[in-house]
Parts: C-alpha cells; structure tokens; sequence
C-alpha cells in the first residue's frame, strides 16, 4: 500500500482487487498492534471493535456483487471514545465510572457512518470526560486509557480532547476519524500532530449519543491527513436528525456534497483576514504565517492584514458559567438513561466514585470542574440565561459576524496555536492558546490544515467564518493545501528537534 493513500486512492484500490476491505482492516489492526500497543506506544486507542473483520468481509461480499455505498465503503475509521456504539465495544469518555458501558443504541453519526459502509476499527483515547474534569488537566490522559502521546516528539503533548483521533490519524492507525469539540478539542489536537481537523457549524452533525459537555457548543467533526478526506467523511456525517433540533437546518444552507469544489488551485475573489494578535509571535511561529501569507496571496486570494480578534474577558467568563450549567444538565440527561448494571447515573454519582477510587482515577489532577458544575442551578435561571445571551452577543453579533461584516470577508484566518508543550503531569497543560473560543461559542464553522513547523514540531493554520460557511472554509483550506504540502509523516522522536 502507498505511503498515505486518501480515502479515493483505496476506493481504487479495492475496485482494482489491489486491496480489500478485509485487506485494509488487517493491515491497520496490525499497525495499531505495533505502534499503539508496543512500539512507541502511543495510546491512541482505547479499544478495538471484535466485529471489524466480519463487517469488512460482509461490505467485500457488497462490492463483489457491485453494491458500493458510497466513497467511505470499505475504508477503516477511528470514532472518539464518547461516541455511543451498540455492539461490542464500551463507551467510557475514557473515564473508570463508566468502564464496562456498552450503549443501547448507535450515535446517530454512527448510524450514518454504518451506512456508509464504513469500518470502525475501535474509539479513541481522549482527555478524561473530554477534558471537563480538573483544573490542572493533561491532554489525552485518561484512568482507562493512560496517556496519549504526540507521535513527533513522544514527550510533547497530543492535546486534547480528540487525542486519539489526531494521533492515530497522524500514525496511519486509522484512514480518519470522528473527533468531537466543545472548545478547541478537534482544532487543536489536530492542529499539533500535523493534520486537518474540521470543526462544523453547529447542528451540521447531530449531538445524540455522543456523551456530551454542553448542547450549545458541542459537535462531532472530520480528522483527517488532507482536506479531500476530511469533506468526504464531512459528507458521510451530516444529516438531518429528527431528534436533534440543531440539525434542521436551511435548506440554502444545507450542503450534499462538501467534496465538490475542492482542486480549485485559485482563489480570486475570496477575502481572508489575517487575526495576527491570536498567537503570541515568536520568530518560528511568525515564519509559518508569513509563508502562508504569502502563499494565500499567490493563489489570487485578497489579504486584509491585520484584522483585530478580540475575544473579550466578558465571553470567557460568560462561556465558563455556559460549560457548567449545561455539563451538569445535558450529563445528568445522558446519565440516567444509562441501564441499570452501569455504576452511576448522575453527575454527583461520578464525583463520588472518583472520590472513592481517586488513586487510579485522580493521579495528576482533580474535578474542580465537576464539583463546580454540580453546584450550578437549572437551565432556567437567570445566570444561565444572561451567560448564553452574552455568548451569543460577542461571539456572534459583535465577534466573527461583525468582523466579516465590516471587513467584507469570507474568512478569518490565524495560526492554529503555538507548538506542542511537554506533557507534565504535576503542572498540566500550558500550550500556546489558538483561535478556536470564538468559533466554538458561536458555534461557527473552523477549519485548520498544517502549515509547516516550528521546533520540528507540526503548526497548522486556521480558517473560521459565519454559520454555514463550511464548503466555502473546506474549498479555502484545500487550495492551500494543495498549494504548500507542509505536511511530513511523524518520526516518532524521543524528543523534539531543535529546528524544522
């Protein structure tokens, strides 16, 4: 098989009887056996599904009679460690209150995936509880799965919370995976190992079976190594769900096709902000922006240097008492509907086993998170309905809509964030921050594809714009892409190099 072949080079593959499905799922359990499990160990997956070699050799019987469901038919995917599966393997959030836990019924997005023909190999590490859990967290450390780690400087954190999507994305385990955001958890793993992650327009992809953090930001998303398999799983994943709201969307809105478009190597006509005080500059940090700069404007593309991106104190504190009150109100939900051989059922249940197994649960870190959560009232109280209204005023109104608006664009664009810092298990997470709190709260669609390297270390570039502007982002993206080919396959180094 070729170095990183996309999702359209296997589809050739299996029609030509190069490879198979059953040929491509052993092939990627056997490179998860030794990259995952020994090797580096990079503890990208949590567990394995027992059923991937019999759903590929039934979706091989397909094709033989010339039954092909579409462009994921056969192709071996990674879901995150949250996502409600109904078969045989667990769904945990990575978390030990919840080990064992086998879901009554498939995520919708797994519904989907399914009949897409996809294969799913086995869900993904991740930050505990998706990083909603202590202060002083580290990314992709959970009590189930142990720690994630970044395959091109294995001391060099992952990010988080779709740690293990990102990783095994990046280390060939899968062909791509479902990651899931609340703020920043697909843009920024995906950002430092060195692949394209797509945050989607809320309701884009519908929220039901997926363990939640809070209904108002949440939304599962494409990982992938180029931008082409990111909008073919992008279009595998979005539909209408009638039981999840958010997802009826307009239908001038509504895209069936997200691949489509996507080689246009120009981009005339097209307005891209540059948001330079996002990430702090340091000289290898600003000669990745520079370079794609410059690299936007020989593609045709209009630059307006700079455009200020403000995200004020007021919105970070109004997103903060969001996060509590819906975690507590949308996990409770999930919680008790859980059967009754589960150990717990809300969330003041979890804070009590984690209270009670803390030396395997709590190593590193705590639940300030949870325990603040628990404190928090209903959904309709007035806290609660003044911090979402705050959010929505400067996120949206006064945020991204008002910086399109009055600059005339038709996307902002910024580094993704800064290097991949040391993992630490006695401090926690101290990355350089990205862009992604805006897009998050406003529940706007955010894109970021590798731009190059800092440190030997992989930095990514970001492009964010109003609702429903996820083709326009997918086709930006992808001309850049195409134009710059930053990425390089990982190397699985003790440490990170010096310089790129």
């Amino acid at each position: 098989m070729q170095s990183e072949p996309g999702i359209e080079e296997l589809q050739e593959a299996m029609s030509s009887g190069r490879e198979s499905a059953r040929s491509l799922t052993e092939f990627h359990l056997d490179r998860i056996e030794r990259m995952d499990r020994s090797g580096p160990e990079l503890r990208a997956v949590l567990t394995l599904n027992p059923d991937a070699r019999s759903i590929a050799d039934d979706l091989d019987a397909e094709r033989r009679r010339g039954a092909i469901r579409g462009p994921l038919h056969g192709i071996p995917l990674l879901i995150k460690g949250n996502i409600d599966t109904a078969d045989g393997m667990t769904t945990t959030a990575g978390s030990l209150a919840l080990s064992g836990h086998i879901a009554s019924a498939d995520a919708f997005l797994v519904c989907r995936l399914r009949a897409a023909g996809a294969v799913l190999l086995g869900k993904g590490n991740l930050s505990e509880w998706a990083n909603f859990r202590g202060r002083r967290s580290v990314s992709g450390w959970s009590s189930e799965g142990g720690q994630t780690r970044n395959p091109y400087a294995l001391d060099r954190s992952p990010c988080g919370s779709s740690s293990g999507s990102a990783v095994a994305v990046a280390a060939g385990l899968c062909v791509a995976a479902v990651g899931t955001e609340t703020d920043g958890s697909i843009v920024c793993p995906s950002h430092v190992n060195g692949i394209v992650g797509l945050k989607p327009t809320l309701g884009t992809i519908s929220r039901r079976g997926i363990i939640p953090i809070a209904h108002s930001q949440d939304t599962a998303g494409p990982m992938a190594r180029s931008v082409r398999d990111a909008a073919l799983l992008l279009g595998a994943l979005a539909g209408e769900d009638p039981r999840d709201p958010p997802t009826h969307i307009p239908i001038a809105a509504r895209v069936m096709d997200y691949a489509r478009g996507l080689g246009t190597a120009r981009l005339e006509g097209v307005r891209l902000g540059i948001a330079r005080d996002v990430v702090p500059g340091r000289t290898s940090l600003n000669d990745v922006l520079e370079a794609s700069i410059a690299a936007l404007r020989s593609l045709g593309a209009t630059v307006v240097d700079p455009v200020p991106l403000n995200v004020p104190d007021a919105l970070r504190a109004s997103e903060l008492e969001v996060l509590m009150h819906e975690f507590k109100h949308d996990v409770n939900a999930y919680l008790d509907n859980l059967g009754p051989t589960a150990a717990v059922h809300s969330l003041s249940q979890v804070i009590e086993f984690n209270q009670a197994h803390r030396e395997q649960v709590m190593p590193f870190f705590g639940q300030e998170a949870m325990i603040e959560a628990e404190t928090r009232g209903p959904l309709s109280s007035a806290a609660y309905r003044e911090a979402r209204a705050t959010c929505r005023r400067l996120a949206r109104d006064e945020g991204i809509d008002a910086i399109v608006r009055t600059r005339r664009l038709d996307a902002v664009v910024s580094l993704s964030g800064g290097p991949a810092w040391l993992i630490d298990h006695v401090h926690g997470d101290y990355g350089v921050a990205g862009p992604s709190a805006l897009p998050a709260v406003s529940g706007y669609p955010h894109i970021t594809v590798p731009a190059g390297f800092a440190y030997g270390l992989p930095i990514g570039l970001s492009f964010f714009g109003p609702a429903y502007s996820d083709a326009a982002l997918l086709r930006i993206a992808g001309a850049f892409e195409d134009a710059t080919r930053a990425r390089r396959q990982p190397r699985y180094l003790r440490r990170a190099m010096s310089r790129p």
